[in-house]
């Protein structure tokens, strides 16, 4: 026959008797607890580190990071070159030549009289090339850093083409622009042997020959 076991006693004082032993123990069990979570607070706070005070000077030898690399990305300073430019006499001569020929062409048209839209849009085409000339390829600051024997040509060709322009701003009868047109052609031809014999004077004797050779030795 299997042993029962004794049941407790089940009478009032003994229940009450029960719950005290419970309750000293769960006392007990409570108090331990504190005491493990005391010493898990101050183990845990002792292995934190201190924050550091933030740095309010720097060592004198230390560079902030951003001032290194940009002094070692400055590149050094480069000086402005000047560059200006010498004259063109050729260009003259091409200008004188443009004008020249826009003006016989105006002339052909003197029938139709100077309000002709053909020899008007002539002539303003004729001042637009020396307008070009003498603001671009023989401004002042230019003909100076010409050689020497090249500055009095380009000197009268600027002086020419103010005149000429001053002509044809000024002009009031085809017979006007008839005068016009054989004086521009007539100094164009000039120019154009002024700067080939120069040019080819300069560079020795053999190339004077044959420049001569192709524009001819007779002034206009």
């Amino acid at each position: 026959m299997p042993h029962i076991p004794k049941l407790p006693d089940l009478s009032i004082e003994g229940f009450f008797s029960v719950i005290d032993r419970a309750s000293g123990v769960i006392d007990k069990g409570l108090g331990l607890i504190d005491k493990v979570s005391g010493k898990l607070d101050q183990l845990g706070m002792s292995d934190v580190p201190s924050t550091p005070p933030p740095r309010t000077t720097e060592s004198p030898n230390e560079k902030p990071l951003l001032a290194t690399v940009a002094s070692t990305s400055t590149l050094p300073e480069e000086k402005p070159t000047e560059d200006i430019a010498t004259a063109c006499l050729p260009c003259a001569v091409s200008h004188f030549s443009t004008s020249a020929g826009l003006l016989n062409e105006a002339v052909r048209f003197k029938g139709e009289g100077m309000t002709s839209n053909e020899i008007l849009d002539r002539i303003a085409g004729a001042i637009e090339e020396q307008n070009s000339l003498e603001r671009v390829d023989l401004s002042p600051v230019k003909i100076q850093h010409l050689p020497e024997w090249e500055r009095p040509i380009a000197e009268e060709a600027l002086e020419q083409s103010r005149q000429l322009r001053h002509r044809l701003e000024g002009i009031q009868s085809t017979d006007e622009l008839g005068q016009v047109a054989a004086d521009t052609k007539r100094y164009y031809v000039k120019l154009n042997r002024q700067w080939y014999k120069g040019r080819f004077s300069h560079l020795g004797a053999d190339k004077a020959e044959a420049i001569s050779q192709r524009v001819g030795s007779e002034e206009v």
